[in-house]
């Protein structure tokens, strides 16, 4: 249980994070355009990706120590990079969420689902998220703890995109207040750099 949870903080964090790809859901739930198609996209885009990650490359990585290692170390600095980050936008208020209130014809759902597979597979973030982070972390796991962080994170991520589309229209009005991308920021910063720490102390423990 206790890998369920850390597979959903770890996922829950990179996905949580704003970007292209999650304003282009909650832009599409504010419009209620196909959001269960743009919704599911997104989830299975991550299911593949975090497979590919823990099951695949973290296994490879696993049975190298000084891969483990390496990447331990990699993954520690970025997430203390992504940590400090997301303190620095918390302090400068420099995440914002551009999103139109008009509310059109709703398109076709292919037309949706390619335009949802673009924003999020042309991203390169998603797979530094998804295989390496992810991947990486999962790589100092045994094979029972790989399929408890690996379900964590699938959860995490479900959750996250549904209920990001779903609840839109009450997260809109929310983010409209500067404060609640303080607290989100914050929050995120807190959970990167505890993680950072952890994956460090893995790293000096092992060498």
């Amino acid at each position: 249980m206790d890998e369920v949870i850390r597979g959903a903080l770890i996922a829950g964090s990179l996905i949580v994070a704003i970007g292209a790809q999650n304003a282009f859901v909650l832009k599409q739930g504010l419009l209620k355009n196909n959001i269960f198609w743009v919704s599911l996209t997104c989830f299975l885009c991550d299911l593949i990706l975090m497979i590919i990650g823990v099951l695949g490359i973290g296994t490879i990585i696993s049975s190298s120590t000084f891969a483990t290692v390496t990447l331990a170390i990699a993954g520690g600095l970025f997430l203390a990079f992504y940590g400090v980050k997301s303190f620095r936008s918390a302090w400068l208020l420099s995440n914002s969420m551009n999103i139109n209130n008009d509310v059109g014809t709703s398109p076709k759902i292919h037309k949706t689902i390619l335009l949802t597979l673009a924003i999020t597979l042309l991203n390169p973030h998603v797979y530094l998220d998804t295989v390496v982070i992810i991947g990486g972390v999962a790589g100092t796991l045994t094979w029972n703890e790989k399929i408890q962080f690996l379900i964590g994170a699938l959860i995490a991520s479900f959750i996250w995109f549904f209920g990001l589309g779903y609840g839109a229209r009450w997260l809109i009005p929310l983010f409209k207040k500067p404060v609640a991308w303080r607290i989100l920021d914050f929050g995120i910063g807190c959970v990167m750099i505890w993680l950072s720490y952890q994956l460090i102390q893995f790293a000096l423990v092992s060498t």
